[in-house]
């Protein structure tokens, strides 16, 4: 059979020379030439017959994960395939819509893959497991690129390496996905920008992943670069990127706003007016790096790292019960303000066993009660894997299989509970544990692989990774192997999640979603970061000194023409909004009321609560409870950054304008609007000291020839209802509620 001469002309780039000729000379391939026509038309996708329950009664394996089956189900019932009479097979006719497909069309009558199709039937449609040959690599070209205006335009190529040696243009036969919407690719692999900006494109040809990030600078012949001075290495990496660009920074922020960012990101909580206004009148240059040295000294900065780590650590009162909670948080406030090295931090975790109330990092294995619930939580918490899609199929994005899956979940296996009391209120719920547990090694092995019902071989994660030594404690061995040197992943994971604290974005974006096709915005600049923590013993307040003396920490969020549409590369400060327990704790502070929490009463500030109940099973929450739900303070029932929620919402605006706890704690008698009135100050006094107090700045001249003239009323009761008219406002605006 010779090919039509229209697609003669252009098949050479898109087929190894070998299968141009005719069909007696060269045999197609159905693993190296036929899968990859059912991964371009999009047939194996969880869409299409890709889905767990195919379509059509036809399924094929997800993303071609497995070509046994799919030949199988192919060839089943002689109809799809029907090697007597070729262009009578279905999936030729239904494709090209010859016959009718709920699937649309996916490919023309003279399109190569139709063409590649009838030329393997006719070649009596033979599946070549033994002879084809393995793919062993793919590289696309370019991996990185920065396009300038007014080119927009590049075409990816994509080559296939085989474990004979071949190499193969594959570039037509790939699947091109974008990470966001600035381009647009298409089947052929060219990307074109529809703006300026970065993109990753996400290439799959067969069971390999690979990925290229390029960006396309607008065309700016006037530009100049101001020429920032660095601080340190942060500073080289990100100005580098800026400048290349065409991109400049925006300003340092001034001091009022440095201590009001500093306090909020390493403490949680606001300056005071009085600390705030010592501060801006210091007229010594080394005074933000001893500011942040003091922050860094006090007892909220443990609490405040403890919450993050408490919510990553699932640190619920369901399963852990109240005294667990407590005593699992007050471990993680300790280590870290002892200065515990965060590499120490998790091999106590990983290590842990016996009571849970005696030895509180055992509450880890407690939250954990399966062995793959241990083994997602281990890989997502300290090396950005994110093993669950692994589970029911080979990663689609990740180099991860279900073997490796089955492999790494076995070594969670045998963990044990002696559960020594169960007080649990509901007696119907299993999962509610009320009383002291011991964590314990058994030897019983209960977990199966479910595809072979036997139990798995216990491995580390990775096909390369070295065998266990069964004369020593696994869990030793697998804490020692995450922690090891050579490890690059867990310094890398773990400064990533400190520099997404502080700058409101992960170099990795999600967080803790670290694999080839999801690449770091600056690479160089992580892989710097990770070097500098553990050559630093993975001291986290070396490494959030690191970061906010920079000056790229230290950016103002005012942008400039030139870095306004940027939100991936630092050119300015982010302007997230405060997080649920930091935004209730400012409220409190700014009208000088302790909060009030139903199941701890005797905690004032929300970022210093143990654990979580009230919101999430109480019938009757205080209020404050209920605004720390709506204001996206996580349930804890997930080992992952992204469960806690910083989104807004319209609920959330209705409780900042018109809720119960702002309005609750303006009208509170013996707050700080009263504590105003009654120090006999002048109304500029009165709203000055507001202002530093909320927003940590004095007002403006128009804010004051504006709102001056409101207090000016006769009567103490006027005075007190416009001074919480002032109030309102101020915490309503985004200068209280996001940080700038």
């Amino acid at each position: 059979m010779r090919y039509p001469s229209r697609i003669r002309r252009y098949l050479g780039i898109l087929l190894p020379m070998s299968l141009l000729a005719s069909a007696e000379e060269t045999q197609v391939s159905f693993r190296n030439d036929i899968m990859p026509v059912f991964s371009r038309g999009g047939c194996n996708t969880g869409s299409c017959h890709g889905h767990r329950d195919g379509r059509g009664e036809f399924k094929l394996s997800l993303w071609g994960e497995n070509p046994g089956k799919d030949y199988q189900a192919l060839l089943q019932g002689g109809k799809r395939v029907n090697r007597k009479a070729p262009a009578a097979s279905k999936i030729l006719r239904k494709p090209t819509l010859e016959m009718e497909h709920k699937g649309k069309k996916r490919f023309a009558v003279d399109s190569p893959e139709c063409s590649l199709l009838r030329q393997w039937i006719e070649q009596g449609a033979k599946d070549d497991r033994k002879e084809a040959p393995r793919l062993q690599s793919l590289v696309v070209t370019p991996e990185t690129l920065t396009l300038s205006e007014p080119q927009r335009s590049v075409q990816l190529k994509v080559e296939a390496t085989f474990a004979n040696g071949e190499k193969r243009d594959v570039s037509y036969w790939s699947v091109y996905t974008l990470s966001n919407l600035v381009a647009e690719v298409d089947q052929g692999g060219t990307v074109t920008f529809l703006k300026p900006g970065e993109t990753t494109v996400l290439v799959r040809y067969q069971n390999r992943r690979v990925s290229a990030r390029l960006a396309l600078v607008p065309h700016r012949p006037d530009f100049a670069w101001n020429d920032p001075v660095p601080v340190n290495y942060i500073d080289e990496h990100v100005f580098a990127k800026l400048r290349r660009l065409r991109m400049n920074p925006s300003g340092r922020c001034d001091d009022a706003t440095f201590i009001r960012r500093t306090s909020l990101d390493i403490i949680g909580r606001l300056p005071t007016a009085e600390e705030a206004r010592s501060f801006v009148a210091d007229p010594a240059p080394d005074k933000r790096s001893k500011l942040v040295d003091k922050l860094l000294q006090r007892p909220e900065y443990a609490e405040f790292w403890a919450l993050k780590w408490s919510d990553l650590l699932r640190n619920e009162e369901k399963v852990l019960d109240r005294t667990g909670v407590e005593k699992f948080h007050a471990w993680m406030r300790d280590s870290i303000g002892q200065g515990k090295g965060l590499d120490q931090f998790v091999r106590d975790l990983l290590t842990a066993r016996g009571s849970t109330y005696k030895n509180p990092a055992a509450n880890y294995y407690r939250a954990l009660r399966n062995p793959t619930d241990r083994s997602e939580a281990t890989a997502q918490l300290f090396l950005g894997a994110r093993l669950r899609c692994a589970k029911c199929h080979n990663h689609p994005f990740d180099r991860w299989t279900q073997d490796e899956y089955y492999q790494f979940a076995a070594l969670f296996d045998g963990i044990d509970y002696k559960i020594i009391e169960n007080k649990r209120r509901d007696k119907h719920d299993k999962n509610q544990f009320i009383g002291e547990q011991e964590v314990k090694l058994v030897k019983e092995r209960k977990f199966v692989d479910p595809r072979t019902k036997k139990p798995p071989q216990p491995r580390l994660l990775g096909a390369g990774s070295a065998a266990l030594d069964d004369q020593r404690d696994r869990f030793e061995q697998l804490a020692e192997w995450i922690t090891a040197k050579e490890n690059s992943l867990f310094p890398m994971v773990q400064a990533n999640r400190v520099w997404a604290n502080l700058m409101g974005r992960g170099l990795v974006d999600p967080v803790d979603d670290f694999r080839p096709t999801n690449p770091a915005s600056h690479p160089e600049l992580l892989e710097a970061l990770a070097k500098d923590f553990a050559e630093q013993g993975y001291d986290l307040r070396h490494l959030i000194r690191r970061i906010t003396t920079s000056r790229t920490y230290q950016l103002s969020s005012e942008p400039n023409a030139t870095n306004e549409d940027d939100g991936i590369n630092y050119p300015r400060a982010l302007m997230p909004r405060l997080p649920a327990e930091v935004l209730l704790d400012a409220v409190h502070t700014s009208l000088d009321r302790p909060g009030s929490f139903k199941q701890y009463k005797e905690i004032e500030r929300a970022v210093a609560l143990p654990g979580i109940k009230g919101t999430f099973l109480d019938n009757n929450p205080h209020h404050d409870d209920r605004f720390l739900r709506l204001f996206g303070k996580p349930p804890r029932l997930l080992n992952s950054d992204a469960e806690r929620l910083n989104e807004i919402s319209l609920a959330q605006v209705f409780e900042m304008t018109s809720g119960e706890t702002l309005s609750a704690l303006l009208e509170m008698e013996g707050n700080r609007l009263d504590q105003l009135l009654a120090n006999d100050q002048s109304n500029e006094e009165i709203l000055s000291t507001l202002y530093w107090t909320t927003i940590t700045r004095p007002p403006s001249t128009r804010e004051r020839e504006t709102l001056l003239p409101h207090l000016a009323v006769p009567s103490r009761e006027a005075r007190r209802k416009a001074l919480e008219d002032i109030a309102w406002a101020l915490l309503n605006s985004k200068e209280f509620i996001f940080r700038h």
